[in-house]
Order: C-alpha cells, then structure tokens, then sequence
C-alpha cells in the first residue's frame, strides 16, 4: 500500500501593523481570517503600512532569516504589494524572496563622537541652514571631486534607487545590479555634474568642508545625525533583510515599469 504524501506544514503568520487606523484594522481583520503568532515565532511577517513602516520593519528583521511580506496600506508601497484579505495563503507560497543589503554608515560629528547606522534605501548627507553643503569625495581612498557646492548629496542602493534618488534625477539601479549610485542634491558647483555608478564594493568618504560655517546632518534611512565633519559608507556583506513580492509584481518589474513611466 502506498504511503500517503506528509501533509505540507502551515507556514507560521505574524501580522504587525504600522500607526494608523487603517493598518490596524487591517491587522486585526487578517488576523480574524488566518490567526497570527508573535514575530519571534513566525515563519513569515506580513508588514501592513507603507514604505517608511517596510524600511523600520526589514531593520527589524535583518539577519533574522524572516522573510517580509508587505501590503500596503499607505500612501506610496512601492516596497508593499496590493492589499487583499482573501487568498493570503496562496499569495506567500507564490511570493519571490529578494535579498537586500544595507549599506553600513559612519560619521563623525564636530565634537569628534562616533555614529553609526545601517541603511537599506540611501544615505543622505543635507545642508543645516541657508549655506550651501562644500563636500569632498573620495573612492576607496583617492579624491575624486575635491570640491563639491550644493544643498546635499546622497548614496542610494538599488532597492533605495526608486526612492530619494529618484526624486533628486538619479538612476534607476536593477535590484540586483552590483553598484551604487552617488546623486547630487541641487548641485551649485560644479553645475553640470549629475552624480555617478560605483562599484558597491568599494568604500565611499564624504568630508565635509568649512563644516563650522556650512553645517551638515547625516541621514541613514530614517536615523538622522548632526553637524557631522565626515561620513563613511560601504556596504555590509554580512548583514541582509528577505522581502517578498507577488510573482506578476515582483521588484524586477517594479523597476523597469518606474524606468518606462511617462
């Protein structure tokens, strides 16, 4: 007689919600429909919110191996999928996993203390006050631009491309393209430079000059330092976050559809 196939075991759900009344109805209708476990015993986390709850969530959950399912509930979601309360079940077992990296920031403010912080979308360096940023950048150690006049400058990785990148004219970069993109903020001096595609293995380092006169503050994702002197970025190979999408609206096509936009 044969034996009978092991019956597939039920992935685990936890369901978190970010701040508004609309994810927390949403939580607790999925809840209703499907149950839920702590996140500590989850197989899978579904994320309710918008972009900016997707970004505190994957630090949440970086180097757990927890995979994040997000749906939207919010205002953009281009990270999220489309909210439906029905056949939740089917949609994770279908779902593609991609793989993120952050980028690992250091900075040192001008009373010479240490900060750092990890960021998945970009790391954002924006002038404090009227004065326009005067930034210099090195690659690896070389000087590439000894003298950069603007109002800031970010470096964006690929997931992070379609977010603040975009918005201030930087490329679009493939989820998995091996690269970083460096995106001026309202260049001054030299006008004409739109920013550049480096390798994301290397190390970049951005001083700040005259940085009494023309302050500036450091952003990694959603972590903000002041007044800070110089800035180090690289990205952390030992750290990652799994995020989930539904195979016809998967990250890949996400971009190129953002690419074609018209």
């Amino acid at each position: 007689m044969a034996a009978r196939p092991k019956a597939r075991k039920r992935k685990a759900i936890a369901f978190i919600a970010a701040d508004t009344s609309e994810a927390k109805a949403a939580r607790d209708r999925l809840i209703a429909r499907y149950g839920g476990v702590t996140p500590g015993k989850a197989d899978i986390v579904v994320a309710l919110g918008g972009d900016g709850f997707m970004l505190q969530t994957l630090h949440r959950f970086m180097n757990t191996g927890t995979p994040i399912y997000g749906m939207n509930c919010g205002s953009v979601g281009f990270l999220m999928n489309e909210f439906r309360a029905t056949g939740l079940r089917g949609r994770l077992d279908t779902a593609l996993s991609s793989v993120v990296r952050p980028l690992a920031m250091v900075a040192t403010d001008r009373n010479g203390k240490e900060h750092t912080a990890f960021a998945i979308n970009e790391v954002s360096l924006l002038r404090q006050s009227y004065q326009a940023a005067k930034l210099r950048i090195a690659i690896d150690g070389k000087v590439r631009m000894e003298e950069l006049i603007c109002d800031g400058i970010l470096v964006a990785t690929p997931a992070g491309s379609t977010a603040y990148n975009l918005s201030a004219h930087g490329p679009i970069l493939p989820i998995y393209a091996p690269l970083l993109a460096i995106t001026p903020i309202s260049a001054f001096r030299p006008r004409t430079w739109r920013g550049a595609l480096v390798p994301d293995r290397v190390e970049i380092r951005i001083e700040m000059l005259e940085a009494k006169k023309r302050p500036v503050n450091v952003v990694a994702d959603n972590v903000e330092f002041k007044s800070v002197v110089d800035v180090t970025i690289k990205q952390e190979l030992k750290a990652q976050s799994v995020i989930m999408f539904d195979p016809d609206h998967s990250w890949d096509e996400r971009i190129l559809s953002e690419q074609f936009r018209y």
